[in-house]
This record gives C-alpha cells, sequence and structure tokens, in this order.
C-alpha cells in the first residue's frame, strides 16, 4: 500500500511548480519620454532566463485602480502608457512572465505626467533623460549639416565664378590671335595677285 501511493503521489508532485522555476523580476526600471498623455516605461532582465512576456501594471498615486498591460513580445524591452491625464502622479510595476507564472513586481518608480502646454519632456524617474539628450543632439545635427551644406555651395558658387573667368580670358585671347592670323593672310594674297597679273600680261606679249 505504501508503494503503492508512493507511485502515484510523486507524478503529482512534480506537477506543481516550485518557486525556483519561476523568473527573475525585471530590474532597472525606469520612465522616460514624458508628454501629458502618454509616457515610456523601460526595464531590462537578468540573461540566460526564458521569458515568455511581461505585465506591467499602472497606477494613480492618489487612486486605488490598477491598469494592467500584457506585453507578449519578449524582445521588448518597453512599454509605452496612453491615455495619462496631465499633471498627474503614477506608480508602476512590470513582472517578467515565464513557462510557470509570474515573476515578483520590481520596484516601485514614481513618475508625474506633464502639462499640455509643455513641448518638451522636463523630468523623468531618471536624472539623464535619453529624449531630452536625443533633442539635442538632433539639433546640433541640423546645425552641422547646414554649415556643411551652405560651405559646399559657397565653394561651389567659387569654383563657377573662376571658371567663367578663366573661360573669359581665354575667349579673348584666342579672339585677339585668330585677328593676327588674318592679317598676314590678307597682305600675302595681295602679291600672288599682282605677280598672276604680270605673268598673264607677258604670257600675251607677241614674241
Amino acid at each position: 500500500t505504501n508503494n503503492l501511493f508512493t507511485s502515484v503521489s510523486s507524478p503529482l508532485i512534480s506537477l506543481v511548480p516550485l518557486s525556483s522555476d519561476r523568473p527573475p523580476a525585471p530590474v532597472n526600471v525606469s520612465v522616460m519620454h514624458l508628454r501629458a498623455d502618454s509616457a515610456t516605461v523601460y526595464w531590462e532582465i537578468p540573461e540566460g532566463e526564458v521569458i515568455i512576456g511581461f505585465s506591467i501594471s499602472q497606477q494613480r498615486q492618489e487612486g486605488h485602480t490598477q491598469r494592467f498591460i500584457r506585453e507578449v513580445n519578449t524582445t521588448s524591452r518597453s512599454c509605452v502608457l496612453w491615455d495619462l491625464d496631465q499633471e498627474t502622479d503614477y506608480i508602476i510595476q512590470v513582472q517578467s512572465i515565464g513557462l510557470y507564472g509570474e515573476s515578483q513586481a520590481s520596484k516601485r518608480v514614481h513618475f508625474r505626467t506633464l502639462k499640455k502646454s509643455d513641448r518638451f519632456p522636463s523630468n523623468s524617474s531618471n536624472q539623464d533623460d535619453p529624449a531630452v539628450e536625443g533633442v539635442d543632439k538632433s539639433r546640433q545635427l541640423q546645425t552641422g549639416e547646414m554649415i556643411i551644406i551652405v560651405v559646399v555651395l559657397l565653394m561651389w558658387a567659387a569654383v563657377i565664378a573662376l571658371f567663367c573667368r578663366q573661360y573669359d580670358i581665354i575667349k579673348d585671347n584666342d579672339s585677339s590671335s585668330g585677328k593676327d592670323k588674318v592679317k598676314p593672310s590678307s597682305m600675302a594674297s595681295t602679291p600672288e595677285h599682282c605677280s598672276g597679273g604680270l605673268l598673264r600680261s607677258k604670257s600675251r606679249t607677241p614674241v
């Protein structure tokens, strides 16, 4: 009887998921790209873990209702939160979803949305916001590109002006040399005509 009970119960025990099989909780959770009605959540997970998705919980700091967002893309490490209220404090947590259940919730991250009048994000859960740095870098790139384009255009204009000037000089030299060549040819034709006339007159005189 004892052997029968052991053989039957052991498979049942193996089907119960162990706590060690649960995936680890995400780390380095942060909120960036803050707007009046949206924000982007970023996180990281340890390498070598089998993850099939993520769960993001969103809650107002002064409220009790929570909103859960399921992210089934295993390669994604970010999620955009939409339909947020302006100038409102929120709390978010991220969980990893594995083959045997969900991980523990990550540390709570607080953030506050902006006003609608604010064009660019002025604060974030991190001290260095890549969104602001990206805007500054894009502005610097645009300014540098405009300077390069202006310099190239000025160089082309200088090259064209120099070419036109050289072309005018060469054209003037060709026209002056052409005039000099025409004068000797006209002068040389006159004696030939005269000599030809003399020869003709001599051939007509009787012997």
